[in-house]
């Protein structure tokens, strides 16, 4: 194909508290998106925990993909992304229940289960992942119906199984479940027998850029257009979102700072050392081949979950961050980290015990606690970042801030001051883009490597940097408690 021609597609990209459609036209030289539905996403609390509405989630991705097509008067592929580890079984090609929410806390079991088998430093070596308690291979050691199951569907897997009738594994997305050979990016049948996995329920793999299959005739019915194909791209969301960073030099590194902060660097191949697995970084597979080396930092979810303890929504965040900026400095940081701040409840008053156990004064009113946490999470991704280009000896000069958390100047300034390094923030929209300038290269409207599709993204969005004020780890009037 020459590259010339300009396509319409749709990315129906789904996060862990929201869901959207997104229309692009893509052609070399422009890229447009706009967002043509939005839906709420959450855990359902049912008597035995927490759960996904995927169902729901199908009907408004359904609904989303409908109004794509009557805006764009036709598509010339669709695609979907979501977040990591969740799945559905099936058999027979029907759902075997509602599935989980990685925040149930069922996963204790399974991390018991599978480490009394292999501990960290053994399942490092084969996948090459951080530890995080909720990752696919701990939720399925705690699964009540593993042996009724004949498949194992990740989220985007599943909903792009109900859009076709075909039953595909995206590699992005496999390798965040722990059963992916690090080294070969195949399934680690090996390790799927001795955890006691069935070996059928991991279904075959596709890389991003393929053609999974056109909609089902009823699908294809309620969307609005016949003969529409669904296209695979980095169907985990960070996988999307880091092609959608406008990386064009080789010293750079990139947060993607929604739900959680994602730190990392893009590289040739994994990094398996002893100092990786005991900083809990992560070898995840990107698009091309590419590896992310990352590892999860507490991301806008404190805030979220802050607001909502107050009966705010996030439309009252950008007042309180203002707020919060002409608030005193915290002469102490709280560890984002702490596993108390991971499930939904009271964060405000988890963040007063942290203190409280410290002998440390808390925050007082509500903008010294917003600009508590923006600073405390400022300074997590400072030495996340500072920990990943001296584990991967791989030095950076500039970091990208994609995602929602590219929005908050505070934030941004804070990671830059504290980290020393100029901060590029944008475009928010970074998982959109990414999942359609994969599909736009896969139906022929783009060609070329990832540099190419970066390039075009830079030059159609506008970025904002933010510059270091004063030295390096500005926390000396702030620092992390003891």
């Amino acid at each position: 194909m020459s590259g010339s021609r300009s396509v319409r597609v749709a990315a129906v990209d789904l996060g862990a508290s929201s869901g959207r459609v997104v229309l692009a036209e893509v052609g070399r030289d422009h890229l447009t998106i706009a967002e043509v539905a939005r839906f709420s996403n959450g855990p359902v609390t049912e008597p035995d925990g927490l759960h996904w509405d995927l169902h729901g989630l199908h009907r408004s991705a359904l609904a989303g993909l409908r109004a794509a097509v009557d805006r764009a008067g036709g598509l010339a592929s669709v695609a979907v992304d979501s977040w990591a580890v969740d799945y559905g079984l099936l058999r027979d090609g029907e759902l075997l229940g509602t599935p989980y929410h990685y925040r149930d806390e069922r996963t204790e079991r399974g991390v018991a289960a599978v480490h009394g088998i292999h501990d960290h430093a053994a399942l490092f070596d084969r996948n090459g992942l951080q530890f995080l308690p909720f990752n696919t291979l701990y939720q399925l050691a705690a699964e009540a119906e593993l042996e009724r199951a004949d498949r194992m569907l990740l989220v985007p897997d599943l909903l792009g199984f109900w859009l076709t009738g075909e039953d595909a594994t995206e590699r992005t997305n496999a390798s965040t479940t722990g059963l992916l050979d690090v080294r070969t990016g195949e399934w680690d049948l090996a390790l799927a027998d001795h955890l006691g996995i069935p070996r059928l329920l991991l279904g075959p793999l596709v890389d991003p850029g393929e053609v999974v299959g056109e909609l089902l005739p009823d699908v294809a019915v309620l969307v609005g257009q016949q003969g529409l194909q669904l296209t695979t791209v980095g169907s985990h969301d960070t996988a999307s979102a880091v092609v959608g960073v406008p990386m064009l030099r080789d010293d750079a590194a990139y947060l993607s700072c929604g739900t959680w902060g994602l730190v990392g660097l893009e590289l040739p191949a994994p990094v398996l050392s002893a100092a990786a697995r005991e900083a809990n970084f992560t070898n995840e597979r990107g698009v091309d081949g590419r590896i992310r080396f990352l590892t999860n930092v507490m991301g806008t979810w404190l805030l979220s979950e802050t607001l909502r303890t107050w009966g705010l929504d996030g439309n009252a965040l950008p007042g309180l961050i203002d707020q919060a900026a002409d608030a005193p400095a915290p002469r102490w940081l709280f560890d984002v980290q702490d596993p108390r701040f991971v499930a939904p409840g009271n964060q405000p008053a988890r963040i007063a015990a942290w203190y409280a156990e410290r002998d440390l004064p808390a925050p007082g009113d509500r903008p010294t606690l917003v600009r508590a946490i923006v600073e405390s999470l400022a300074q997590a991704y400072a030495e996340a970042l500072g920990r990943a280009a001296e584990i991967a000896g791989h030095p950076v000069r500039v970091l990208h801030v994609v995602g929602g958390g590219s929005r908050n100047a505070l934030l941004c300034q804070a990671i830059a001051n504290r980290s020393g390094l100029p901060v590029v923030a944008g475009p928010v929209e970074a998982t959109a883009l990414g999942n359609v300038v994969v599909q736009a290269r896969t139906v022929g409207a783009l060609e070329g490597d990832l540099d190419t599709l970066r390039a075009l993204i830079d030059h159609t969005h506008d970025l904002r940097r933010y510059e270091p004020e004063g030295s390096p780890l500005t926390g000396a009037s702030a620092r992390m408690g003891p």
